[in-house]
């Protein structure tokens, strides 16, 4: 959810603008809903992301032998 931050705000954008331009045709309540919901979704990864700092990976050390 952290790495979709980005697909989610060009999502909420895209709908967006073509949920609330003035268009109208039978569909357009659809897309204002998935606006609301690509918009939540957005703001959840954020606060993911904020609150969730993503962990260090651990480097492979190969063990000396004598």
């Amino acid at each position: 959810m952290r790495k979709k931050a980005l697909l989610f705000l060009v999502l909420a954008v895209v709908t967006g603008l073509v949920g609330f331009t003035g268009l109208s045709f039978s569909g357009i309540e659809v897309i204002r809903i998935m606006f609301l919901i690509f918009a939540d979704l957005l703001v959840i990864s954020l606060m993911a992301k904020l609150f969730f700092p993503e962990k260090q990976k651990m480097k492979y050390q190969p063990v000396k032998r004598r």
